[in-house]
């Protein structure tokens, strides 16, 4: 196991009544804010961000400061801080914990950020169903405003900076950022054409910066320690930090745990949750919410060319790889929001691709025929699959649906749905081809296991 590090996102987490301002500051809340405001010039935050190699928390791993370099606001415009809070890939629960139990945090991490890229104002746009959160963070702000952390004067400052909630309506869509901007400005939550990006047309036609509640969360580390010094805390050059790994499933121990980046798989489900469930073997692991593909740990890595990125681990299985924006990547496969959900033998894997297609198929958004059309056929042949009224051919079918999806839709959501799709069965075409000559048990079409491995902890 990888030597602990001293948490910094979960550290104030078990304190009594932690989401209060007067033990979040009794704890150190606010005080990098306030240094930073006062003491430091907006680049100088902006370089520690950059330094600090943060990969995005949630999808495609961009990196924060090379995002907010994008920005060159003109004449007349404003700047806005979006904060993506719209939790809803299956099996992810990592950034309402941060909301719930540290919404001081993020608060700080916001004020931050604003003094950073010169915007007044941060949205932090919410998932509707996390009432608990919405009220956790509106209670927060509140505190944060009267206490002159917040509002025309901060800290002192002549740098005016307020933040609001805004709650969604729970359109997965949404948490895709153009079409969460359409609706964070009271329109549809449909994706929007790109060009132009966020940083330079983004909510109310200004430019803005999304980030994902988590990164944002993680500033007040970077700038007090120094980009370089956080950075070096993960495992892999070029993918800094500490993060929030979130394991449910088949597991003796699930839950949230904060590590380096780099850690890997195996340490993740043996050494942080505890290992197997009945220590039952491990059959399949979804690695970053539902939209990741699955990883197969009977896989080995085949990568024997030197210039390969996983040459160094090649013959290994896959769960041996470091998790890491890149090397997950380089593997196939995504690191996504970083919360695992974990298989055990017992699980039917066409059953527990029906369930996912069937969430993507309920929440596409419809403006793109491919997406529209897609997610719907597929869960038709894995229907067909699983009652035992499909044929062979019907394997080949959902490969050939799901590869006319890719890349041909405004927006991820179609990537999403079909890569987790063609992995599946990639990695596990045999059961695929025995629910096509046989359908499948009545018992595993109803196995709340399975069901829970995409909608959560076990």
């Amino acid at each position: 196991m990888s030597e602990p590090v001293k948490p910094l996102l979960t550290a104030r987490y078990g304190i009594a009544e932690s989401w209060k301002l007067v033990n979040a500051e009794r704890a150190g809340a606010y005080q990098v804010a306030r240094q930073a405001l006062t003491t430091r010039e907006p680049a100088e935050l902006k370089e520690e961000v950059k330094k600090a190699n943060i990969r995005g928390r949630r999808g495609a791993g961009f990196p924060a400061g090379v995002k907010w370099g994008f920005l060159n606001p003109q004449e007349g415009e404003h700047v806005y801080l979006v904060v993506n809070a719209d939790e809803s890939e299956p099996g992810t629960f990592k950034d309402r914990s941060i909301m719930d139990l540290d919404p001081h945090r993020l608060i700080e991490g916001a004020i931050i950020s604003c003094y950073a890229i010169g915007a007044p104002v941060a949205y932090i746009y919410v998932r509707g169903e996390l009432a608990f959160s919405i009220d956790r963070l509106e209670q927060a702000i509140a505190e944060a405003r009267e206490a002159g952390y917040l509002g025309e004067r901060p800290f002192g400052v002549d740098h005016p900076i307020d933040v609001h909630v805004h709650s969604g309506a729970g359109a997965y869509i949404c948490g895709e950022e153009t079409a969460l901007l359409n609706s964070l400005e009271g329109r549809r939550g449909e994706p929007r054409l790109k060009p132009p990006f966020p940083a330079i047309k983004g909510v109310f036609g200004m430019p803005t910066i999304v980030n994902n509640v988590e990164t944002i969360a993680s500033v007040p580390d970077i700038v007090e320690m120094g980009g370089d010094a956080w950075a070096s805390l993960s495992h892999l050059p070029g993918d800094g930090g500490v993060r929030i790994y979130g394991v449910s499933g088949h597991v003796k121990n699930p839950g949230l745990f904060e590590a380096p980046v780099g850690i890997t798989m195996r340490e993740l489900i043996d050494d942080y949750a505890g290992g197997m469930l009945g220590d039952r073997p491990l059959k399949a692991v979804i690695p970053g919410g539902s939209s990741t593909p699955v990883l197969d740990p009977r896989r080995k890595v085949d990568a024997p060319n030197h210039d390969h990125p996983l040459h160094k681990w090649h013959g290994q299985s896959e769960i041996d790889v470091p998790m890491g924006v890149d090397t997950y990547r380089a593997l196939g496969t995504m690191l996504g929001t970083c919360c695992a959900s974990v298989m055990g033998d017992t699980v039917q894997m066409v059953e527990a691709c029906r369930n996912l297609m069937r969430f993507y198929k309920h929440e596409s958004c419809g403006q793109c025929t491919p997406c529209r059309e897609g997610t719907g056929w597929l869960v038709d042949v894995l229907d067909n699959l699983v009652g035992g009224r499909g044929k062979p051919e019907d394997v080949d079918l959902l490969v050939n649906i799901a590869n006319n999806m890719m890349g041909n839709t405004i927006c991820a959501f179609a990537d999403g749905t079909a890569m987790p799709m063609l992995g599946m069965v990639q990695k596990f075409r045999e059961e695929f081809l025995e629910a096509a000559v046989s359908g499948l048990p009545q018992g595993a079409r109803h196995d709340d296991s399975v069901r829970s491995m995409v909608e959560g902890v076990a």
